[in-house]
């Protein structure tokens, strides 16, 4: 099984780039956010997913074992292979990936081609519990996201987060915001002073 490529990138595709290893050229398929990170000619170091079917032996690269983590995750769930896994991934970056399903923003999923109404459901259902884990730089805020998602918010805080996408802020950044306003308010801040404090933030 191979599980890293470390080499020259020689060609870079749509969906696909090949990375010459001493004289060897691998094909790995990529995210288009992975592949918009490389340029033909420049070393490359990719972590692998490798896939052998009866058939055929594919290989799947990403910038981070993260990354990596979240192809495997998604295929988790029914209904997603590794196209639409891809497809999420060139939509999403792991962080705000982890972001969506704590949030349970469909649209935010449905972005990704393929990736119908039924589909992004399933996802961020089956992956609920899973996010936490794999949050990445996201991690911090992930449990008041997962809160918010829910349903289950202090009325402070989700008044906070309601406010401050009323003011056109996304929900994943008016919850950051609360995230950091509520470190510096307290537990018990109120609504006021969580909009107040959010907005000093994002005003960064």
């Amino acid at each position: 099984m191979i599980g890293k490529l470390k080499g020259t990138v020689d060609e870079i595709g749509e969906d696909h780039v090949v990375v010459d290893v001493h004289g060897v050229g691998y094909v790995a398929y990529c995210s288009s956010r992975t592949l918009a990170k490389l340029s033909v000619g420049e070393a490359a170091v990719l972590q692998i997913e490798t896939y052998v079917r009866e058939d055929q032996l594919r290989l799947f690269g990403f910038m981070s074992a993260l990354e990596r983590e979240w192809f495997r995750l998604l295929q988790s769930v029914q209904g997603v292979g590794s196209k639409v896994a891809l497809a999420v991934l060139s939509v999403l970056t792991p962080g705000e990936l982890a972001n969506a399903i704590a949030l349970q923003d469909k649209t935010a999923v449905s972005r990704a081609p393929g990736v119908g109404p039924k589909v992004a459901i399933r996802i961020l259902t089956e992956l609920k519990n899973k996010a936490p884990a794999f949050a990445g730089e996201a991690g911090p805020a992930i449990g008041l996201k997962q809160e918010l998602g829910e349903g289950v918010a202090p009325a402070p805080v989700a008044d906070a987060v309601s406010a401050l996408t009323n003011l056109g802020y996304s929900r994943d950044q008016a919850a950051n915001a609360v995230a950091v306003a509520m470190k510096t308010g307290g537990e018990g801040a109120s609504s006021a002073t969580l909009i107040r404090l959010g907005l000093k933030e994002l005003s960064r």
